[in-house]
């Protein structure tokens, strides 16, 4: 006898509910996970190379071609208006020390890698948390002050020189990183660039430290224009959670708002030494 066929069972597919039907057990799980993955789903950030998804909700208001325009204009203005004022300074450098009128020094900027290999590299013997890049500023201290390796400066450092001193407490030694928000290593806006074995260091003491190089460092931020310079390691998680707050907030806007607040800051002589 030839064997009866056998046919494939194909469930039906699921009706909209009629108004006052009671839905199958189910049913109620679909719709609740439905429910569930659509509170959760947040929007693509283009302005972060990976989005850190639900324990970091970023709000996107602007395109990142947006705030890197306005950053590269103010910055190319900038130079053309403080020209006069950097070459005044680099002169009083050369005339009162020995030494170059730039100081240059490695620092990590932004990190571009997937977020499930930001702990490490696999390509490199040494993981900096970023891309490093070497920042411009003009030189505060004396050139001879010897090899102390990475360091934060101090108040009252008796490595800086008069003419840094007053650079320093103006903050117009930060003028020549205008070229490096030209050069795309820096935005205007953003967390402060740190030293490659400082940042390894702070890794390891403060949770999430590294959250910060989502984003290009900054000359000015959020964290600069309210908080002095860092001197323990309880001042950089205060200006940690300012910078994760501009970012969480980043936006054409409040880069502009940073900006326009920057030169009262330093005018003030707010928390420069």
């Amino acid at each position: 006898m030839p064997q009866a066929q056998q046919k494939r069972h194909v469930a039906p597919a699921p009706q909209p509910l009629r108004d006052g039907a009671n839905p199958t057990p189910a049913r109620r799980l679909q719709d609740s996970f439905r429910r569930f993955s659509g509170a959760r789903t947040l929007r693509h950030d283009t302005s972060m190379t990976t989005p850190l998804v639900l324990e970091f909700p970023f709000r996107r208001t602007h395109p990142e071609g947006t705030r890197r325009a306005l950053n590269v204009a103010v910055a190319a203005l900038g130079l053309v208006l403080a020209m006069p004022l950097m070459v005044a300074i680099a002169a009083l450098i050369k005339l009162t020390s020995r030494g170059p009128i730039l100081f240059t020094q490695t620092r990590v900027g932004l990190d571009r890698r997937a977020l499930t290999h930001a702990g490490g590299n696999t390509r490199r013997h040494l993981d900096h948390g970023g891309r490093p890049f070497t920042m411009y500023k003009f030189r505060t201290m004396r050139a001879d002050n010897g090899d102390e390796g990475q360091v934060w400066a101090r108040p009252d450092d008796d490595r800086v020189t008069s003419i840094g001193r007053v650079l320093r407490k103006f903050r117009l030694d930060e003028l020549p990183q205008l070229w490096n928000v030209l050069r795309g290593d820096m935005n205007l806006v953003g967390p402060r660039p740190e030293q490659p074995a400082i940042f390894v260091d702070l890794r390891e003491q403060i949770e999430g430290y590294q959250r910060r190089q989502r984003v290009r460092p900054g000359i000015t931020g959020w964290a600069q224009i309210n908080l002095p310079y860092d001197r323990t390691v309880d001042d950089v998680r205060q200006k940690l959670a300012l910078d994760l707050e501009y970012i969480r907030h980043q936006s054409a806007l409040e880069d502009l708002k940073i900006m326009l607040r920057t030169p009262a800051v330093m005018l003030g002589r707010r928390g420069g030494w």
